[in-house]
């Protein structure tokens, strides 16, 4: 690609990137949802259920790691939705109709839905410091709690991508991403795998957000990790690629663009 290629598909990615940001502060309902349901569910766990389960360290120490991938989910697959409006509104017909290169259309709702995760996820690290939350990890292990959160996001909203793109509406949408905020219930977020059920324990030990949340909860509190963290990045990578490529095919398809 030339010089000027380049410079082209950057300022079309900026363009997009702009139209969905502002797309995102406008959209406050949906803010307001995927901030106040984690901390609601924070609160939850760690004033009414807390004092009943015991994981060996304080509880607040222990949920949060699970609390902040909760906030992720619920931020990427708002993802889908706004997709899907996209797809079924007519905008892109419009797009289609513009010297604009097709990825720089997830490109720019994929950059919005990570700026808006680090918002939220920043906000409800605050209000758990407030509950009680005491990490003993240093600035390294905060650095590195905060790119594996960000390569998650990043893997999760383009797969969100994805899913809005084949949705046949909005609602479809919502109902294809339920999934993202599901999986963390059947993961290590809220209790140890070893306490459930010998048919669901497998399911939580192997699924691809337990190794994440035991890696962040490792960093952040000191827990042994383990091979842990590689197999939790061998995920996000592999997610990534997988939802990338996914989400930009079936865009190309669709719109033959």
């Amino acid at each position: 690609m030339s010089h000027q290629g380049v410079a082209a598909a950057f300022s079309d990615a900026s363009t997009m990137i702009d139209r969905s940001v502002r797309l995102a502060r406008r959209n406050v309902d949906t803010l307001f949802v995927s901030l106040l349901l984690p901390l609601l569910m924070m609160a939850l766990f760690v004033y009414v259920f807390g004092g009943a389960i015991n994981t060996g360290t304080e509880y607040i120490n222990y949920v949060v790691p699970g609390i902040l991938l909760l906030t992720t989910g619920y931020g990427a697959s708002s993802t889908a939705m706004v997709v899907a409006d996209d797809m079924t509104s007519g905008m892109i017909d419009r797009l289609r109709s513009l010297p604009i290169r097709s990825f720089a259309v997830l490109t720019g709702h994929v950059t919005a839905s990570v700026a808006r995760n680090a918002t939220s996820t920043a906000i409800v690290i605050l209000a758990a410091f407030a509950m009680g939350f005491r990490p003993s990890g240093n600035v390294l292990d905060w650095l590195g709690t905060i790119g594996l959160l960000l390569l998650y996001v990043l893997a999760l909203s383009w797969l969100a991508a994805g899913l809005g793109v084949i949705a046949k509406t909005v609602e479809s949408a919502s109902t294809l991403s339920f999934f993202m905020l599901f999986l963390p219930y059947l993961s290590s977020a809220f209790v140890q795998p070893e306490t459930m059920p010998s048919w669901l324990r497998p399911i939580s030990e192997h699924q691809p957000i337990t190794p994440v949340i035991e890696t962040v909860r490792s960093l952040l509190i000191g827990t042994p990790m383990g091979n842990t963290g590689w197999i939790a990045l061998a995920w996000c990578c592999g997610l990534l690629l997988f939802s990338f490529v996914l989400a930009t095919t079936l865009y190309r398809r669709k719109t033959n663009h």
